[in-house]
């Protein structure tokens, strides 16, 4: 079993600690780190960013060939930890002694602990992991710019009676969590704008698990409804199906045959997902696309419709303009005039 440490609160010397313990080779670009592994201990990388207001972002997107455990030195700045699995699961304990608590896929985890307390993760060896481990600085002395308000709140939430001390929460599974990360992975922009992206999306994975948290505490009754592990994997592997084969005719008997999952449980994690049903979803997936051959090809209206999968133009123009508040005829000619303009 291998052990790596962290004890320090700068994103730049934990990758160094990581470096140290794991291997791999490390690259920096601006304040973004990424780790690659391809040795005995395992294969896959490990990336992260260091934010405005004192959080950071680490994700663990890894197969160790052994156990692995993350011991994780609290420092003075009073830390919460918020963490996820995406894929595979993870083991949490104080100190290396304390007693363990499993956190699942989809399921998201809040830590807080003692100073200089451990917060230990265990991560199993031949499973495939995605994790992410958000760190929110609390301690008054770390200024968070604009976040002063969101400090408060969350010392005031995690902290008893004002005072650090231990703290875990292991939450329901939430999948719009998973959506938000997948996002954040898809990101391509460079410079400011990948770090606005990057900020935005961290923040709202910060929100989502915050609020995981108040409707938990609202009720004990777990938000997953009567959703297993495996039927969750076939809503995320849906719903990647529906983005890449839009034009099709999908219908709720096909998807649920190819998924092996019931018309009620694919409505009830789609809700959950995506804050809509199926036939939304698959419509809202259809306008998306559509917009963007609107402003990046020479097709027609008429010719976009049909290439997304619709048949009536009108319907078409209804709901476009729903989304975007004008016509696809409106549309396109301000794109044109934009690109003559420029």
């Amino acid at each position: 079993m291998k052990t790596a440490y962290l004890k320090s609160n700068t994103i730049e010397v934990m990758f160094k600690q990581l470096k140290r313990s794991l291997g791999g080779s490390l690259k920096q670009d601006s304040n973004e780190y990424v780790l690659e592994i391809e040795n005995e201990i395992g294969k896959g990388k490990i990336q992260g960013i260091s934010l405005k207001g004192g959080i950071s972002y680490l994700e663990f997107n890894m197969v160790f060939s052994d156990d692995l455990i993350l011991s994780i030195h609290t420092t003075e700045k009073n830390p919460i930890y918020f963490t996820y699995c995406s894929k595979g699961s993870l083991s949490h304990s104080f100190g290396i002694d304390g007693e363990k608590r499993v956190l699942e896929s989809f399921q998201t985890g809040i830590l807080t602990s003692q100073e200089e307390d451990v917060n230990v993760l265990y991560f199993k060896k031949d499973e495939v992991l995605k994790n992410t481990l958000i760190t929110v600085q609390t301690d008054n002395r770390t200024h968070l710019s604009g976040n002063g308000e969101l400090k408060t709140k969350l010392r005031q939430t995690f902290f008893k009676e004002g005072t650090p001390g231990n703290f875990v929460y292991i939450g329901s599974h939430n999948l719009k969590i998973a959506e938000k990360i997948q996002q954040l992975n898809s990101i391509t922009q460079d410079g400011i704008v990948r770090s606005l992206l990057t900020q935005g999306l961290v923040h709202m994975i910060l929100a989502l698990e915050i609020q995981q948290h108040t409707d938990d505490m609202k009720n004990q009754e777990s938000c997953m409804g009567s959703l297993s592990i495996r039927d969750m994997d076939a809503i995320k592997e849906a719903s990647v199906f529906i983005e890449n084969n839009y034009d099709a005719q999908l219908s709720i008997t096909e998807l649920c045959s190819q998924f092996s999952i019931s018309p009620s449980k694919l409505q009830e994690g789609f809700k959950l997902m995506h804050g809509r049903t199926v036939t939304d979803y698959v419509r809202d997936v259809r306008v998306c696309k559509a917009e963007e051959l609107i402003k990046n090809t020479d097709l027609n209206i008429s010719e976009v419709v049909y290439s997304i999968g619709f048949t009536s133009r009108s319907y078409f123009s209804k709901i476009f303009k729903a989304k975007y508040n004008c016509s696809p005829k409106e549309y396109k000619d301000s794109q044109r005039l934009m690109a003559i303009s420029a």
